[in-house]
């Protein structure tokens, strides 16, 4: 778990199918406290270039990673120097990764270190890179350190004030799409959790304080997973899991000592994108094209697909991940909000329409299922949804921000834009003090009230 400087953090993971939810100021991973993307924090429901925005800093280059939020710091991770549009004209040698550390209150750039790209890097070509870049990884802090996964270029460690205490490279092959990785790294205890998939087909362990490989688990099936994993029952009774949505499967490791606990049949997706939710007991995972959902009981042992699956459904996602509340699971795909009953699967209402500026909200069956957005490669809309104060919040890659009231019926309250400027939105926000944290390819945004 998180610790050191760290604000506590209550979750409410032992009651089941109750979503975890922070109740910090801290926002200190991707989907902040153990991936569940919800927090009690009320932020602004509107804004716009002239409203609610407390600070707009630029950034020195794209990146689809999340910003974190440590104590009074933001960070966030970008990248430099090639493969920065489609007609760029320079070379692989020159790309360069870049961790940047930002005042919290004002936006004032704090500190900024720079990673030199390891090569052979998998070039800006074909439908895979081209459409997030070589920032995907979205970093972590345990309040003494914050810790980024550069891909090919390993895993850095700084203090809290910029200075590099460790660096570790975790590979540097690719994977067979060359497609690069994008599952951020997680904490437990002492350990730094690191999927590498692309890089060497694996999940390794760091000591936090040396970087020091403490274990090493190889698998062919991490090569086509690209989400993020989660811990379950890391503060309850018993022993703590690390679960992952992998093609064709969900898999569970122990992350003491990365000893494969169990695994069960998920879908028939060869590809897994989105990460997985967890209420503490039960994970729900849903599969890219080809695949579906499924709820598996945690616990067990070998093969649980027989007495630990709960249910499945053949609702698929993109790239965005689910999100659990309130005993429901709401996924957002090609700007359709579908809810699902947590218990059951069983689909809840109807399907919910995200209407534009200017536009209102229907159900989806009145407007149809197509539309821009989160059906395929190279879409622009990579950013999964977040809860805050009972209130949905989804990024589309244009930088459009619906904001859906939860309820016995969904009801959206806005549809913001916090620039008038074309900008591409990959990052999921980050919430911390009321304030609500956005990231593009070209800037930093601080919304608040």
């Amino acid at each position: 778990m998180p610790r050191g400087k760290l604000v506590l953090f209550v979750l409410l993971a032992l009651v089941p199918h109750v979503a975890c939810i922070a109740f910090a100021e801290d926002w200190g991973r991707f989907r902040g406290p153990n991936g569940s993307g919800v927090s009690a924090s009320a932020v602004p429901t509107s804004w716009s270039p002239t409203e609610n925005l407390k600070w707009k800093v630029a950034l020195p280059g794209p990146g689809v990673s999340s910003p974190i939020v440590v104590g009074e710091k933001v960070f966030v991770t970008c990248y430099s120097g090639y493969g920065v549009s489609r007609d760029d004209d320079s070379e692989l040698k020159e790309l360069k990764r870049h961790l940047i550390c930002f005042d919290k209150a004002t936006g004032e750039q704090l500190w900024l270190q720079t990673v030199e790209a390891v090569l052979p890097e998998d070039p800006y070509a074909g439908i895979g890179v081209t459409a997030h870049g070589y920032a995907s990884h979205t970093p972590v802090s345990d309040g003494e350190r914050v810790y980024a996964f550069f891909g090919k270029c390993g895993v850095y460690a700084y203090d809290l004030d910029g200075t590099q205490v460790w660096h570790t490279s975790v590979g540097t092959n690719s994977d067979p799409w060359a497609w690069g990785s994008s599952s951020s790294p997680v904490l437990y205890k002492d350990k730094l959790l690191v999927t590498a998939s692309a890089e060497s087909e694996a999940l390794v362990a760091l000591d936090c304080k040396t970087g020091k490989e403490v274990w090493r688990e190889t698998a062919g099936g991490f090569a086509g997973m690209w989400g993020t994993p989660i811990l379950v029952n890391a503060a309850g009774e018993g022993a703590a899991e690390l679960v992952m949505s992998v093609p064709y499967e969900v898999w569970s490791f122990d992350p003491e000592t990365g000893k494969l606990l169990w695994y069960c049949e998920a879908s028939q997706a060869e590809q897994a994108h989105a990460s997985a939710v967890t209420d503490g007991k039960v994970v729900y995972a849903f599969s890219g094209r080809g695949g579906g959902a499924v709820a598996v009981r945690a616990g067990g042992k070998d093969d649980v697909t027989p007495s630990n699956v709960l249910w499945k459904a053949n609702q698929t996602s993109s790239f965005g991940s689910p999100i659990l509340y309130n005993n429901k699971l709401y996924l957002v795909t090609s700007d359709v909000i579908t809810t699902f009953d947590a218990e059951t699967g069983a689909e809840v209402g109807s399907k919910f329409r995200l209407r534009g500026q200017g536009a209102q909200s229907a159900p989806a069956e009145q407007t149809g299922r197509g539309g821009r957005g989160g059906g395929g490669f190279g879409s622009a809309d990579y950013a999964s949804p977040i809860i805050a104060d009972g209130k949905l919040y989804y990024v589309k890659g244009s930088g459009e921000t619906f904001v859906v009231e939860l309820g016995a019926e969904l009801t959206q309250l806005s549809a913001n834009k916090i620039t008038a400027d074309v900008e591409s939105f990959g990052g999921t926000p980050a919430i911390s003090g009321g304030q609500l944290f956005l990231r593009s390819n070209k800037h930093l945004y601080c919304i608040g009230e």
